[in-house]
């Protein structure tokens, strides 16, 4: 490692190494510094490790899945969209496909194949590796970068791209320090919180359904404030609460709030959205087509038993019982806890499980058309570490991807 670099990235995760390559394309010395012994630790577990890269919704919609921050993408998409990521792991040897007609994936649904190709063009471009190589600090003199001190000695630079990432999975290399540069050059960190995480419950009678895939499940929160939180999608149960893609995503809105009321509780309706008076209509139309089913047989295409079970005894009912020889309270009750089953978010696996952060650098501080720092000259942020989270779905990895081609151009 040399004593100074026209630019100096901090991590390399999908949004430093793209920032180190374009950077280097354009004809300046670069380094990349990474902790670990190899690059992109995080994106080699991505998706399972079958990196699901990005997906074809148009800019518009992509950012509306971002929520209010969204629009802050506008720049970095236009310049970058899934449609160039694509074409840019193509001219590096790296064949993608959209078996779903949505989610772009590498041919061979192996996240190595990505860190291979982009290991390979780096060190074809001219970027220096140094692994193992700690950021502890960015000193600054008169809002300029001046020099990034590391565990192995100080480079001096003008540029430093801090793609640091946030706090999900620590023991790849998650520390926090993104956060501490931007603190300590004058900017400001939003609350910091797990996302894309299984949940845990109060209710213990989950435990019984563990492993049962309800498909299309929705979610929604049941506090009046927040009752338009809700997501849609495949939920497993566990021994001690609830995961699968729904989960993942409806985590996002669940953490803050479990960090503000202590509990939170939601209504799940595991019946592809079936109401009341839908359910009472299938259950009658099942049942005189099969007079002697008990409610276990007559359900029992809508949910595994498992659940129904469990859900009878919540309301007293006697699954072995046909549905009309129920009293009529414990009929409507079976009924309503069907279509609206209560369960009480209690807890969360916390970062050490946390696939990406909520949260991170304030928007407000970064200008939108070059990631670079509105209070510091030549410091620029992308990825992870900047306050913006999308859902499953190759959504995150775009942000990456696009935000560290935006930032490795040092615009001013």
């Amino acid at each position: 490692m040399k004593e100074s670099y026209d630019l100096v990235v901090i991590g390399a995760g999908a949004a430093g190494m793209i920032a180190a390559i374009v950077a280097a394309r354009n004809s300046l010395d670069v380094v990349i510094l990474e902790q670990q012994e190899k690059l992109g630790p995080k994106l080699k577990a991505t998706g399972g490790g079958r990196c699901n890269l990005t997906n074809t919704l148009s800019n518009e919609d992509f950012m509306n899945s971002f929520g209010k921050n969204g629009k802050f993408m506008y720049e970095a998409l236009r310049d970058f969209n899934y449609e160039d990521l694509i074409s840019f792991l193509g001219n590096i040897g790296v064949e993608t496909h959209i078996p779903d007609g949505f989610k772009v994936f590498p041919v061979t649904h192996n996240s190595s194949t990505i860190i291979n190709a982009l290991e390979q063009e780096l060190i074809n471009v001219g970027v220096e590796i140094a692994y193992l190589t700690k950021a502890d600090d960015i000193i600054f003199e008169e809002n300029l970068v001046k020099e990034v001190l590391t565990s192995k000695g100080k480079i001096k630079t003008s540029k430093v791209v801090v793609a640091t990432g946030g706090l999900g999975y620590p023991k790849l290399g998650a520390n926090g320090d993104g956060y501490t540069f931007a603190k300590t050059s004058g900017h400001k960190v939003t609350s910091l919180h797990p996302a894309m995480i299984p949940l845990l419950t109060k209710d213990t009678w989950v435990a019984q359904c563990r492993a049962d895939t309800i498909a299309k499940a929705q979610l929604r929160v049941d506090i009046k404030k927040y009752k338009n939180l809700k997501k849609t999608g495949d939920l497993i149960f566990t021994t001690k609460g609830i995961r699968g893609p729904v989960v993942l995503d409806f985590s996002r809105e669940i953490t803050p709030l479990l960090e503000k009321y202590g509990e939170v509780p939601i209504l799940i309706n595991m019946l592809k959205g079936m109401n009341e008076e839908e359910l009472f209509s299938y259950i009658k139309k099942r049942t005189s087509e099969n007079i002697d089913f008990n409610i276990l047989q007559t359900l029992e295409t809508l949910l595994p038993q498992s659940v129904i079970r469990e859900l009878c005894l919540l309301v007293e009912a006697d699954c072995e019982l046909k549905f009309k020889d129920l009293k009529g309270e414990v009929r409507q009750n079976l009924v309503k806890i069907l279509v609206n089953t209560p369960l009480t978010i209690n807890g969360h696996l916390g970062f050490e499980r946390a696939m990406i952060t909520r949260g991170g650098i304030s928007l407000k501080q970064i200008d939108p058309k070059t990631m670079q720092s509105k209070l510091v000259k030549g410091l620029y942020f992308c990825g992870e570490v900047v306050d913006l989270d999308g859902p499953c779905g190759g959504y995150n990895l775009q942000w990456s991807f696009a935000s560290g081609n935006l930032a490795g151009k040092l615009l001013d």
